[in-house]
């Protein structure tokens, strides 16, 4: 739990718009992930997440607990993103996610197209060996290391205590490992491994 969410909770009910404002900076990029973790697309995601943070600031006055608005933000996300898979279909595997908070630098225009193609296909292949994860470890892994949130971020938006979510992702890199490993060769899964945490 984020020490101030309460507080600004409290400040949202009374109709400050801009401590919603604090709460969405803080919690975007792990709505973000979680809508990709159940619809799969970029844009779909997208709008997801969006769906999502207006759903949430709508239905803020349902919140009985302020101390647990990450877990509940999270459960709103769920729910919308299950909503969203009933009304347009099963998840799309076919797009890898990319951090949303990352900023473009100047290597990403030096990049040529064949580096651009190899950093697609590697994170092809990492999303492969996430989704081959047992469920329980794979939005943790998308919150950590696609979109680098910290152990106190991603245990204030999942209300998992931090050292459990640090367990659970050294076990799920243990096991990322292996698959990519099984995949590439162990020493290329090595690297493939150590290049996506970059």
């Amino acid at each position: 739990m984020r020490a101030d969410d309460e507080h600004l909770v409290g400040r949202c009910l009374q109709g400050d718009t801009d401590a919603y404002g604090l709460l969405v900076e803080r919690y975007q990029g792990a709505v973000y992930a979680t809508a990709h973790y159940y619809v799969g697309r970029y844009g779909s995601a997208e709008d997801v997440a969006q769906e999502a943070l207006m759903e949430a600031y709508r239905s803020l006055p349902k919140l009985r607990d302020a101390t647990r608005f990450g877990p509940w933000l999270k459960e709103v996300t769920c729910r919308t993103a299950a909503n969203w898979l009933r009304r347009h279909g099963r998840r799309i595997n076919s797009e890898t996610p990319l951090p949303f908070r990352k900023r473009a630098t100047i290597e990403d225009f030096r990049e040529g197209p064949a580096t651009r193609t190899e950093r697609a296909e590697t994170y092809e292949r990492v999303q492969l060996a996430i989704d081959s994860l047992p469920e329980r470890y794979r939005l943790p892994v998308m919150l950590r290391f696609l979109q680098e949130l910290s152990y106190e971020e991603i245990s204030a938006f999942t209300g998992d205590p931090v050292d459990e979510v640090r367990g659970l992702l050294q076990r799920a890199g243990r096991q990322l490992r292996e698959l990519l490993a099984d995949m590439n060769g162990e020493s290329e899964g090595e690297t493939t491994w150590h290049r996506v945490r970059k």
